[in-house]
Parts: structure tokens; C-alpha cells; sequence
């Protein structure tokens, strides 16, 4: 099978890719950062998905599969070019599938599409409304490229598309959301909060991926792993101290005292939980989680020992 990932230089892309590659399908990747030392058989374009250049990539080889992971969150791009790149370039990978005869498409998404309240249930169903946009601003342009690449359900019925919200994803390479929160030796939390956090080793994020490319999934599915554990747990686990904060001296704190920055809205995402049934996408895939909370929490740790 010929598959086209964006995305691909992120460790997640690495991964995936090398996964695809020892399957025996043929990668094509696209990235607008190189990949130093990718494996031979990998062809890579260092490009942007929202150039005219992406178009043709897709013209030239026309994949059977593409997969979406070219998003970018919050914390590393400025919001204008972020919107861009989220839901422009979106919009523009989904066109060229439909364009240039792909058969799947794949948006890799994130669980935090649900947002963050003291309202909500405990484990959010793949029906429920995004309010990670209402909760946390910041998110918004990743909440509107989850909504479009869903559109494609209809919009484009030959194509195969499957949007997964994955949890936050921890492990050796200490990328990601949660790795970032925890990567110093002081973790920050809201005084009188404790909330329940759901993630999943990084080489079973890669797993559940290709597990969805070679079940052909159509729809909407959550990906997660392990039960989910308390943020003081993971904390403790991952080697780092909690520093309990009062809410009204939390904002004032961040970015000090060596505590992480963190914009306003990842408040609520540090009071209340997004936790999330995944049972829909098992049934669908038999996709089972390999690493277990306890050896994915070792691995981020060791990760920083040998860093």
C-alpha cells in the first residue's frame, strides 16, 4: 500500500512511518522540518502542506492512504500561523485526497477536542460536542480542524476517513503536551485539584494508527490505553514534585520559579479531567495497549535520566 503521511518528522511521524515501512508499504512523507537519518525506502518532501508543492506530491504518486498528523499545538507555533497551518492545511490534505484518488484519509487528532469542565462527564463518548474550544481558547483552531476533517464523512463518501482523538501520548522521546508540563523537576497543580489524566506510550500511539489504516475505520473513534491516573500519581511516578497552588496565584506563578508556562486556558485542563471511552475503537481494530501505566511513566523517566 502507498501511504502519505504529514507530519512526519514529529517523533509520532517517525514512528508510524517505521512501523508502515516494516509492514511493507511504501512511505511518503511531508514535513516542512527535515528527518536526519530516516530509514532508506522513506521518500521525504520538506515542505508545506499548504503550498502548491504538497499538490503535487499528491499528483505524482497518488496514495492509496494518507495520514494527517501535520497539526500543531498551542505551545510552539503563534496563533495566526497556527490557525493556518490547523485548519488551512487540513482543508487543503483532505482536498487533495478527494482530488487525486485516495482511498483513506486518517486525521490524527487529540481527546482535548472535548475540553475541560466541572460539568463534564467523567468519560466522554465519540458524540459528544467539542468545548475545548469554549474551555481553552488556545485550542480552537485544532477543535475546528477536527470538526472539518469529520466533514469529509460526507462531503467526500469514496473516501475512507477515520478521525481519532488520541490522548496525550508519554514515553522515552519526551514530546508532547504532557511530557512538556512534566519535563521540570517542580509540577504545578490548582490547590484542591487532582484530576484524572489519560495517556498512552508513544509506540502504542503508533500502533493504534496503523491499526486503523489496516482495519479501513470510517467515523469518529477515541484512542487511549491504560486506566487513567491521578495527575499527583503520575507526578510522584514520573519523578517530579507536586507544587500545590491556590487558584487565584496560579496565573501569577507559571513561568516563574522555574514552574512551566502555560497559557490560561490549560487551567481547567489542570482542575478537571478529559477522560475518554476508547471501547469503540478496540471493538473496531482488536487494538490492545502493550505498555501499561506504570513501564510508559519508567520509560519517560528514563528518557530524562539518559537525556
Amino acid at each position: 500500500m502507498k501511504v502519505l503521511i504529514t507530519g512526519i518528522a514529529g517523533r509520532l511521524g517517525q514512528l508510524v512511518a517505521e512501523r508502515l515501512v516494516d509492514e511493507g508499504h511504501q512511505v511518503i512523507g511531508i514535513d516542512r522540518r527535515a528527518w536526519v537519518g530516516a530509514p532508506r525506502g522513506i521518500e521525504l518532501h520538506e515542505i508545506d502542506i499548504r503550498k502548491r508543492a504538497a499538490e503535487d506530491v499528491f499528483r505524482k504518486h497518488r496514495p492509496d492512504g494518507v495520514i494527517h498528523m501535520a497539526t500543531v499545538t498551542h505551545l510552539t507555533v503563534q496563533s495566526e500561523d497556527r490557525y493556518r497551518i490547523n485548519l488551512h492545511g487540513t482543508r487543503a490534505i483532505f482536498d487533495h485526497c478527494h482530488a487525486y484518488g485516495a482511498k483513506q484519509a486518517i486525521f490524527v487528532g487529540r481527546h482535548t477536542y472535548y475540553g475541560a469542565a466541572h460539568d463534564s462527564p467523567l468519560y466522554h463518548r465519540e458524540d459528544d460536542p467539542p468545548m475545548g474550544g469554549t474551555t481553552f481558547p488556545e485550542l480552537a483552531d485544532l477543535v475546528a480542524a477536527d470538526l472539518y476533517a469529520g466533514m469529509a464523512l460526507w462531503r467526500f463518501p469514496e473516501l475512507q476517513t477515520a478521525v481519532l482523538r488520541i490522548c496525550y501520548t508519554l514515553g522515552p522521546a519526551r514530546v508532547g503536551t504532557l511530557a512538556g508540563f512534566l519535563r521540570g523537576p517542580r509540577v504545578p497543580t490548582v490547590m484542591g485539584f487532582d484530576p484524572l489524566f489519560h495517556f498512552l506510550h508513544e509506540r502504542d500511539t503508533a500502533e493504534a494508527i496503523c491499526a486503523a489504516l489496516g482495519a479501513k475505520l470510517r467515523g469518529v473513534f477515541n484512542v487511549a490505553g491504560p486506566p487513567p491516573m491521578p495527575l499527583s500519581l503520575i507526578v510522584k511516578l514520573a519523578g517530579r514534585k507536586t507544587i500545590p497552588v491556590p487558584e487565584p496565584l496560579f496565573r501569577f506563578a507559571l513561568g516563574r520559579f522555574g514552574l512551566p508556562r502555560l497559557p490560561e486556558g490549560a487551567l481547567q485542563h489542570i482542575k478537571y479531567p478529559v477522560v475518554i471511552d476508547a471501547s469503540a475503537f478496540r471493538a473496531a481494530t482488536g487494538f490492545a495497549h502493550r505498555h501499561d501505566e506504570d513501564r510508559t511513566i519508567d520509560g519517560f523517566r528514563d528518557g530524562y535520566d539518559r537525556g
